[in-house]
């Protein structure tokens, strides 16, 4: 196994990730659904809405809907597909309370804290995500894992989405940062793997996914691995 040599500084998305955001994202449902007595099953619901809402986080990178319509259509049409006749101000209740409720739970994938201990140690720590600046603050810090990263790149910040290459060159600037001295670990192939690779970062894929990719990826299983390589 070939060892990345000369990285100073490793890039990091949060959701999905660092973050386990499905399972985060269940716990809020479930508590979104109590407090507005919605009546469905939590799983009945995450299996049509999981797909909707990664459709709509590509839309977003695509800049074909905005902050609030991905916030408003994802619920909309999961509801819509359940056949639930929910009305339009609720839904935007139920938005605003998921996006509240949602940094309250701060479920990591195994072994990230140690990752990061370890890796801390050697490397430089950086973010970069498409998710929603204040959202993704909270995130990391009530999950305690905000001291490990020296700087956090938002999608807002830079102006554009992954996977342009815009995002990454502000991520690269405002770290300090060289491309031949940084590497991107991420989970959206496209996102976090194509527009490093774009700029020529180097990559690692946290194939969550279960994603079928080209035969040279460096690619891992779980997230611990991703020392393996560093």
């Amino acid at each position: 196994m070939t060892k990345f040599k000369g990285i100073k500084h490793v890039f990091f998305d949060l959701d999905h990730t660092l973050w386990d955001f499905d399972r985060n994202s269940e716990l809020a449902f479930q508590d979104i659904f109590e407090k507005n007595s919605i009546r469905v099953n939590v799983e009945d619901f995450l299996k049509v809405y999981t797909p909707i809402n990664f459709e709509y986080w590509k839309y977003y990178r695509e800049a074909r809907v905005t902050k609030e319509q991905l916030r408003y259509g994802r619920l909309k049409k999961s509801f819509d597909a359940l056949q639930i006749n929910i009305d339009d101000f609720l839904i935007d209740r139920l938005s605003i309370d998921y996006i509240d409720y949602l940094p309250k739970h701060n479920h990591l994938f195994d072994g990230v804290l140690e990752l990061l201990e370890e890796l801390n140690e050697k490397y430089q720590l950086h973010i970069i995500t498409n998710g929603f600046k204040e959202v993704q603050t909270l995130k990391l810090q009530n999950s305690k894992i905000e001291h490990y990263f020296k700087t956090m790149t938002s999608s807002e910040a830079a102006g554009v989405k992954k996977p342009d290459s815009k995002i990454f060159h502000h991520a690269l600037n405002v770290a300090a940062a060289t491309v031949t001295e940084s590497i991107m670990v991420g989970d959206t192939y496209e996102a976090d793997i194509v527009g490093a690779q774009n700029i020529g970062m180097q990559t690692i894929c946290f194939n969550y996914h279960k994603a079928v990719l080209k035969a040279d990826e460096v690619v891992v299983d779980d997230i611990k691995s991703v020392r393996l390589f560093l």
